[in-house]
């Protein structure tokens, strides 16, 4: 009798259970039916951020890609913070140059931003120009650098690398002094200033 009683309570404690977890289950069912009506089931984040993420990566690549293959040089470096730079100079590591690429850089000067570029010419002397010249510099727009040659960003002309800093007027690049020393490619403050004339947009 007692082995019976125990074999009926065990039973009931087991429906009992079930019962319960069939209860929860249904309850369960209900919520997320709830939650997906009312839109406010739990959504994963992550696709979300591996999407924006990969956005943000195709528009870096888009903008280097831009720099470095529209413009065909290296992108703008303030001489202000060029290792190297006195008050009243800029210098660079001739060895920078040697590949060949013009190298793009800037001088502020109070409301004035002058910009010039260093290359090595294919006959290997190191030069120097402003980014404007006497005939385009009102469209702010330089050069850019093609094979052996600099292009006018504004009308298209194009320059051999050799007679950079030689010849002067029209749309060549305004030659900038520049002066090799100890490795060194040096410009002095007071040539760069000389520049404030074609990029004063005011």
């Amino acid at each position: 009798m007692a082995k019976r009683r125990k074999k009926t309570s065990q039973a009931k404690k087991t429906m009992k259970a079930a019962g319960t977890h069939e209860r929860q289950q249904t309850t369960d069912k209900r919520e997320a039916k709830k939650a997906v009506v009312l839109g406010t089931e739990k959504k994963d984040r992550l696709p979300v951020f591996m999407a924006v993420a990969c956005a943000a990566i195709l528009v870096g690549g888009g903008i280097l890609y831009f720099i470095y293959s529209g413009s065909g040089s290296a992108p703008v470096a303030a001489t202000s913070s060029t290792a190297g730079n006195t008050l009243t100079q800029v210098a660079f590591p001739a060895s920078l140059f040697e590949d060949g690429k013009a190298r793009h850089f800037q001088h502020d000067a109070g409301r004035f931003t002058i910009k010039y570029f260093v290359l090595k010419s294919s006959d290997g002397i190191i030069r120097a120009a402003f980014d404007a010249c006497d005939v385009c510099w009102p469209a702010g727009k330089g050069y850019y650098q093609e094979g052996d040659y600099m292009v006018c960003r504004n009308c298209g002309r194009r320059f051999a690398s050799v007679l950079v800093n030689e010849v002067k007027g029209g749309c060549n690049p305004a030659p900038l002094n520049r002066a090799v020393e100890n490795g060194k490619v040096v410009i002095q403050v007071k040539d760069i200033l000389e520049g404030k004339q074609y990029f004063n947009f005011s």
